[in-house]
């Protein structure tokens, strides 16, 4: 048993502390030099890497340039609708990879870098847990390799830019009033939502603003969906700023900040290499969010692993009506990215929830309530299956189910046609989800991918918010604003009506109400907002109350994170 602090108690969430917090996990366990991982696990020299001390590392341009076009399976990991605790989507994720080698597969994990927001709002850290796990993970979950503060030095600089353009007049003339390019912070700052810049004599013209997070800024999406530094440019270039008096769009490439946004880009934009706990191979870039972006991990991290790995283990954020119906409906459709089967992650705990247990008793064995919220986990199972793509579900295992539990929900899931398989990857690592990696092998080799996608191109923007809405949510119809209607209208005939549409939407219901639980139908779902995304190529719909920049909680668990003055070591990231 590890030896724990009181404060490093408060790092752990619903699990057992017999096994300690995942920091000591983590300490535990032995990471060996990123470069011996690149050579031993991948074939990669050493002289081929950019280290960013002993265990983290960029690939370089210059060797992905050289990777032959092999494609290995790709694996989508998705959940049912989550509780506020998460249900281990990240988690599952490594450890399913971990499983896959530990059966004789050649896997790596492709996943998200974790935000500031979240890591000391709600969630706290983001680099799965217990013995499934990617390290370093302090390093991981704070500054990492410093992409998202290149990001959101890019996204400021043009903002920075945007003010300067319309201080000094230059041309074309920007509409002080029509600039729609806000400001980032990778930070939950509700009280950023809405400013009002340049206040005072000589600080340029007062107007209306506000901050997002970084994560939802159209530069990390641009930066997730581009698959070259060229392509990088082309997207960048193409962003819209705002608008001229006579309302003609203002770009990014009419300011001439293309350049300057790129070369703080540049380094970003190689892919980020790491390992497990079980010392294999990890890449993590990019990090959108899914309820307000389109929560995925980069084009280049997925497909350098793609060319390095037989099987590539991936996550879209939250439930399957946000991660995975933006990864098949903006990733792949704008990559070319095909996967190959999909995992969905449930919980007993979550069924209960979705069953009406209340959410202070989810430990409590309650089989009835478990059988209750299934209809939540058959929907996310029948949504999969209209984009053509095997499904497997990950029982995530706790340490508070009970085997009555357990077996009634396989059993639940065997008379709906599909298996559930029990992972315990959190206590045993890559050997707990063996059983969950030879049914996905399984699941690849007899049951052909059939992949297609939900809509169109070419389905008018307010067709495809109301094909989500009804073919995933359950929901009757939308309601669109007067002013999200205009703004539809407008973007359709500046000739972006062929883009696809990302939803922002709460993560904790199929409908725009986060108090709705299991699976509602015949709600509607209002569109207040909408955003266009020249550079990123899709247009952003806000519904309900979802906001571009979250607020903490009462007690956010920045309040649990200190630094062990002897060690140096950190503590309370989860």
């Amino acid at each position: 048993m590890f030896r724990l602090t009181s404060k490093a108690n408060s790092g752990i969430k619903n699990r057992s502390f017999s096994q300690g917090t995942d920091e000591d996990i983590a300490r535990a366990c032995k990471m060996i030099p990123i470069l011996d991982v690149a050579r031993d696990k991948l074939g990669i020299p050493p002289d081929q890497l950019e280290p960013y001390g002993r265990y983290k590392a960029k690939l370089p341009f210059e060797y992905l340039n050289t990777l032959p076009d092999k494609q290995g399976k790709l694996i989508l990991v998705t959940a049912l609708t989550p509780t506020k605790a998460g249900e281990g989507k990240t988690t599952v994720s490594v450890g399913l990879s971990d499983g896959l080698c530990h059966i004789g597969k050649n896997s790596m994990v492709a996943l998200r870098e974790p935000s500031l927001g979240p890591v000391f709002g709600m969630k706290g850290g983001a680099a799965g847990g217990g013995y499934a796990q990617v390290v370093p993970m302090s390093d991981i979950n704070l500054h990492f390799t410093g992409d998202l503060h290149a990001i959101g030095a890019a996204h400021n600089l043009l903002s920075a830019m945007v003010d300067n353009h319309i201080y000094h007049a230059n041309l074309p003339l920007l509409d002080s009033r029509k600039v729609s390019w806000r400001r980032v912070l990778d930070m939950n700052d509700r009280s950023l939502r809405s400013i009002v810049l340049g206040l005072g004599t000589t600080n340029g013209f007062a107007r209306e603003s506000g901050f997002d997070i970084t994560v939802a800024s159209e530069v990390m999406a641009i930066f997730c969906l581009a698959t070259s530094l060229e392509d990088l440019q082309n997207r960048l270039s193409k962003i819209i700023v705002g608008y001229t008096r006579k309302n003609e769009p203002v770009t990014v490439h009419d300011l001439q900040a293309t350049g300057a946004m790129a070369a703080l880009l540049r380094d970003a934009l190689q892919p980020n290499l790491v390992q497990t706990l079980e010392n294999n191979p990890a890449i993590i870039h990019g990090g959108p969010f899914a309820n307000i972006a389109h929560g995925c991990s980069s084009v280049l991290g997925t497909n350098t692993a793609l060319k390095l790995a037989d099987y590539v283990v991936t996550e879209g954020g939250f439930g399957a009506d946000l991660g995975a119906e933006k990864f098949f409906d903006i990733k792949c459709r704008k990559s070319g990215i095909v996967p190959s089967a999909v995992v969905i992650v449930a919980t007993i705990r979550a069924l209960k929830y979705h069953g009406g247990a209340d959410a202070k008793s989810l430990t409590t064995p309650d089989v009835n309530a478990m059988v209750a919220g299934m209809p939540n986990l058959l929907t996310h199972v029948s949504n999969v299956r209209k984009y053509g793509v095997p499904v497997v579900v990950a029982i995530n295992a706790f340490h508070s189910d009970t085997e009555e539990e357990i077996k009634t929900l396989q059993s639940e899931c065997e008379k709906n046609g599909f298996k559930a398989i029990l992972s315990d990857h959190w206590k045993n690592g890559g050997k707990g989800a063996a059983e969950l990696a030879e049914e996905v092998v399984s699941t690849i080799d007899t049951q052909q991918s059939d992949f297609k996608l939900l809509y169109p191109d070419e389905m008018p923007l307010l067709d495809k918010v109301r094909t989500i809405a009804t073919e995933l949510y359950g929901a009757a119809d939308i309601t669109v604003d007067a002013a999200a209607a205009k703004q539809v209208k407008k973007f359709e005939k500046m000739g972006f009506g062929h883009y696809p549409v990302c939803i922002a939407k709460t993560q904790y219901s199929f409908s725009a109400d986060p108090n709705a639980r299991n699976a509602p139908k015949g709600h509607i779902i209002p569109v207040r907002e909408v955003r266009l995304s020249a550079g990123a190529e899709f247009v952003v719909v806000l519904t309900g109350d979802i906001m571009t920049m979250p607020g903490l909680n009462k007690t956010p668990s920045a309040t649990n994170v200190g630094v062990d003055s002897a060690s140096g070591e950190i503590f309370g990231l989860f």
